[in-house]
């Protein structure tokens, strides 16, 4: 188990360019299953979760080849399904989470489909029912085999149909719009999920041939055609490494540039930020972070106390709730923070308390966060993440703190955060792993 050493109070200073979004990266690498030509994919961010599987997609028999730091080529020729009965794909398949965005791609080329019980942070409740009643209601046949802990799917034939999805869940989404790419007819599917992300896989598969109609809205229209071919596809920068790195400068009260963040597909993400008090100069497609000693948290039109929530996009994403939580404990004025959508993600706030902040912990989906205003410094602990998003939000803490914080099990950050000591260090951050 790796952890970090932080010694807080230095200003950050510099440039800082945003990864290529892990999010999306799931979804577009297990999408290479559905052709047997090269698929080129570019800005392909070097973290855990990524490289896992990536290393599953090999161990099926997809030929990689690296082509650039950041670039790699997928060729899905010869794919061994066998490879599902082993004991290696359960072990690897159940350690992650986007080990699920392979079925839909599987179900579409191949008939059939398995997955052990995926793994990933212990947010609270994530189920996939909605991945798999929208297989079923493209034709195929779902089992759960509980003594084996797999999820079974299996279509001779898949038609297209109209379907309202019960959430619009993004990898759900992304399941069912890659299994009916190749469908018979003609799939409409609304409440869909309208992500940046979910846009980049759906216009990717239409570059591939696929006839994929309503990008961007919640009701998709796909008609289904018989062979998907290769393509070349450079993703987006991660919009929550983005919105982690506005609120670490904040807090650490830096002078920080974000190169090239696609400003145009960061939604209301900044202008939530801004909610906090702070500010940013958009230059072209750089965001500008200036220097802060104070920023102060706006309060509604009647006066009532500012509230951030996550909601489905186009609202803010639940990703970077701990992130504005984080920032806000540095702020003038008082906040809500409401999670709504996972109800374990806040526990995390316990550390934050013992560092000095001012949090009170509602219930488990709502905190109010009482501003120091930089009067009060935190104080480093010893402390452990317990998932991606909480602890790029502890370490954007220990950052503004006094003293020093020893964060273990970083192995959580490096799965949604590449090299991101290095990448602090050369800010000026006094950052150590060990």
């Amino acid at each position: 188990m790796s952890s970090f050493r932080v010694r807080g109070g230095a200003q950050l200073k510099g440039d800082i360019v945003p990864q290529g979004a892990k999010n999306e990266a799931l979804q577009i690498i297990s999408a290479v299953l559905l052709t047997p030509e090269p698929v080129h994919i570019h800005k392909i961010p070097n973290i855990r979760d990524v490289n896992k599987l990536i290393e599953l997609l090999a161990d099926f028999g997809v030929r990689i080849e690296k082509t650039g730091e950041e670039s790699y080529r997928f060729t899905a020729e010869h794919i061994n399904l066998d490879f599902m009965d082993s004991e290696v794909f359960r072990e690897k398949a159940s350690s992650l989470r986007g080990s699920i965005m392979m079925l839909g791609p599987l179900l579409a080329r191949f008939g059939t489909g398995k997955m052990p019980r995926p793994g990933g942070d212990k947010i609270g409740r994530r189920r996939l029912d909605t991945h798999f009643v929208g297989f079923q209601k493209l034709g195929a046949k779902f089992s759960y085999d509980g003594q084996s802990g797999f999820y079974n799917i299996n279509a001779k034939k898949m038609t297209g149909t109209y379907m309202l999805l019960d959430e619009a869940s993004v990898t759900g989404t992304a399941n069912i719009v890659m299994a009916a790419v190749m469908a018979e007819g003609t799939t409409t599917i609304y409440n869909a999920a309208c992500e940046p992300y979910l846009q980049q896989l759906c216009r990717m598969l239409n570059t591939m041939g696929a006839r994929i109609s309503g990008i961007g809205s919640n009701l998709l229209t796909i008609e289904g055609v018989e062979y998907l071919g290769g393509t070349e596809h450079t993703m987006l920068p991660d919009m929550i490494e983005i919105g982690s790195f506005i609120g670490m400068a904040a807090m650490t009260e830096s002078e920080v540039t974000i190169k090239n963040a696609r400003v145009d597909q960061l939604g209301i993400i900044p202008d939530t930020f801004k909610r906090l008090g702070i500010k940013m100069e958009f230059r072209g497609d750089d965001i500008f972070i200036p220097y802060q000693k104070h920023y102060e948290i706006e309060s509604f039109i009647d006066g009532s106390i500012m509230t951030i929530s996550d909601a489905i996009w186009p609202g803010f994403t639940p990703d970077l709730l701990s992130v504005a939580l984080t920032a806000s404990i540095q702020a003038k004025g008082t906040v809500l923070i409401h999670q709504k959508m996972f109800e374990s993600r806040l526990f995390f706030v316990d550390k934050l308390i013992d560092m000095g902040a001012q949090i009170i912990l509602c219930d488990p989906h709502r905190a109010t966060v009482i501003g120091l205003d930089h009067k009060y410094p935190l104080k480093g602990i010893q402390m452990t993440s317990p998932d991606i998003r909480a602890g790029i939000s502890l370490l954007i803490a220990a950052l503004s703190a006094e003293g020093v914080s020893t964060i273990h099990n970083v192995e959580q950050i490096d799965r949604g955060y590449q090299n991101i000591d290095s990448r602090l260090r050369a800010l000026g951050a006094d950052i150590e792993r060990f």
